[in-house]
């Protein structure tokens, strides 16, 4: 079994590591963590589907940094991989390569227009992918996501 677990390095990245680590612990997968480097990321990549190498080897350190975690949380095979191009289709694409069985990404909760109009990769991997998707949502900060509440009149 593998589990694919695309990252964009954002903060709430080691959770989604941790959580697909530990799914690949229980079921004894082999955990995939992936990079993809958007072309504004690497203008100058000559070959499509490869990050430049000064952005492959600073994807690098971040993956391994995150191997660690998912190391820490059990997980024992723990691969990591940089492709370069649009993050949802590359992900798509890698999981197709790897036969991913699962793909365990982050979710950073757009909602309104900003979705409407772009869309989020999260969303499009769960329409586009072949394999199960799980979507993790990072934990809610109170300070910016509570509801507003309105005073009593």
């Amino acid at each position: 079994m593998t589990i694919l677990c695309p990252l964009d390095f954002s903060a709430a990245s080691a959770e989604v590591v941790t959580v697909a680590a530990a799914l690949a612990v229980a079921t004894g997968a082999e955990l995939r963590l992936l990079h993809v480097c958007e072309p504004q990321e690497a203008p100058d990549n000559p070959r499509p589907g490869e990050a430049a190498p000064s952005d492959r080897v600073a994807c690098a350190e971040r993956l391994n940094g995150l191997r660690t975690v998912a190391e820490q949380a059990g997980a024992g095979r723990v691969q990591i991989g940089i492709v370069r191009g649009e993050a949802a289709a590359e992900i798509v694409a890698e999981a197709s390569r790897q036969q991913a069985d699962l793909i365990v990404i982050g979710a950073h909760g757009c909602t309104g227009i900003t979705r409407f109009l772009m869309g989020t990769t999260a969303e499009i991997v769960l329409r586009t992918a072949a394999c199960a998707t799980l979507l993790v949502r990072p934990p809610l900060q109170p300070e910016t996501d509570a509801i507003p509440r309105t005073k009593a009149a």
